[in-house]
């Protein structure tokens, strides 16, 4: 009888190996083509040159699902294993270009030996591994802290990490919209870290240094350069996805974003929005100067509301998506529908109750085992690991923004293994923060 495949146990076996150089090249030239690259007019400056031979790790501020063209491109003549999201490889359309560009899988905010193998195998062959420390793209335009540990898993493998910052990136593709908006991209390769310095420094200092250097903000930055960005009239289309929360009255989930208009149906409050990323309120509406600085403000709103409220708990009706072992899933979704149920957060931790495959399922997550979500294709669902198996939650309405936030500011109030930004701090300052009080005992 034949074994029925299963492609999750192909993929942790596999074995990796530096990209072939005849495909590598092709993939190099089409990034340097208006087909891909180039048609964003990138400005890429190399202060350090990766070296000629020697293994190293590259590590960007992950902006948008365009970032690897215009890293490939900085970093040439070096051919690089880039590190990517584990369930993408289970794409139909994805599959076999990630097995012929030979891309590392990596489980995101989860255990993963097998990405940490694929990783070492690389290195050991004397490859250059890029991957984006903060575990997922941008998702409001600023970057996000990076994952912890990275420094002690830097540090284990005691070479040379180069850095790229990028700028731009973000304003021409996103996690609000898929659509491409032509403008500029900027980046700048330099060396972060070399061996030695690994060997001096402390894990958290590592990440410090890190998160100092990825720090930037998309929205702020072209505040400055004004550079257009051509949405052909769908630069606010989703946005309400991240901007969820009415400025001017306060209402959840009545804002409407579409065209090049932002609206709160509930009293009226709105703004359209040039390609330059500026909002234009008209005349006695209440708009943020930025839609980051406005998801700020929806996260400054959820800190001080679930400490005000020890009973606080958001629950929402899914469907939930699961990777089937025997095929790969269609092209348009990242996984396939297999139950239903509800998604709860509150102080104890996210849970499920539902269905999967016809059958009563649940689950009870603490925020010691999550802190945020391996956020994938864009703000439409939210994504889980539960038992080391991936899920995707399809909320009944467009929520995913505010559950993103309010996941991370329940585990930063628990727990705070995953800290915010020093810049940051005013948003807590003299509120509690998890772990922080545990220490100070």
């Amino acid at each position: 009888m034949k074994k029925e495949r299963n492609l999750q146990e192909e993929l942790a076996k596999r074995k990796y190996k530096t990209p072939n150089p005849f495909l590598y090249f092709i993939y190099y030239i089409v990034g340097r083509t208006h087909l891909l690259g180039a048609k964003y007019h990138p400005h890429l400056e190399v202060i350090d040159k990766l070296p000629k031979k020697g293994a190293c790790f590259v590590i960007w501020n992950h902006q948008s699902r365009r970032d690897h063209t215009f890293v490939t491109t900085a970093c040439w003549p070096r051919r690089l294993s880039i590190v990517c999201e584990y369930n993408s490889f289970f794409r139909s359309h994805l599959h076999w270009a990630f097995k012929m560009n030979r891309i590392l899988p990596k489980k995101v905010f989860a255990n993963d030996m097998a990405g940490v193998r694929a990783i070492r195998d690389i290195i050991k062959q004397g490859g250059v591994v890029a991957f984006s420390p903060e575990g997922t793209s941008s998702i409001f335009g600023d970057n996000q802290p990076i994952v912890p540990g990275t420094g002690r898993f830097l540090q284990a493998f005691n070479v040379p990490i180069y850095s790229m910052s990028l700028q731009g990136s973000y304003l021409t593709n996103n996690k609000i919209c898929s659509d491409d908006r032509i403008g500029e991209v900027y980046g700048q390769l330099k060396l972060l870290f070399s061996a030695e310095d690994l060997k001096k420094m402390k894990p958290e200092e590592i990440e410090d240094k890190i998160n100092e250097d990825f720090h930037h903000d998309d929205y702020a930055w072209n505040k400055i350069h004004h550079i257009k960005y051509n949405s052909k009239g769908t630069i606010c289309t989703n946005l309400h996805d991240m901007l969820y929360k009415c400025p001017k009255c306060g209402a959840e989930f009545e804002m409407v974003a579409e065209k090049d208009y932002i609206k709160c149906n509930h009293c009226g409050n709105m703004a359209t929005m040039d390609d330059y990323y500026d909002f234009h309120p008209t005349e006695g509406s209440k708009i943020i100067d930025t839609p980051s600085e406005w998801a700020h403000w929806e996260r400054q709103q959820i800190i001080d509301e679930i400490r005000k409220d020890p009973n606080y708990s958001f629950s929402i009706n899914v469907k939930l998506g699961y990777l089937p072992k025997d095929h790969y899933v269609d092209k348009s979704v990242t996984t396939e529908i297999c139950g239903e149920g509800v998604y709860t957060i509150d102080h104890k931790g996210v849970h499920f109750k539902g269905t999967r495959h016809g059958e009563p399922w649940s689950f009870d997550m603490d925020y010691k085992a999550i802190m945020t979500y391996p956020m994938t294709v864009d703000l439409t669902i939210f994504s889980l690991y539960v038992n080391d198996e991936y899920y995707d939650f399809y909320p009944e309405y467009r929520c995913v923004g505010k559950v993103l936030m309010l996941t991370e500011e329940m585990h930063r109030l628990h727990v705070n293994k995953w800290k915010n930004f020093p810049w940051f701090d005013d948003m807590y300052k003299g509120l509690p923060l998890g772990i922080d009080l545990e220490e100070k005992k």
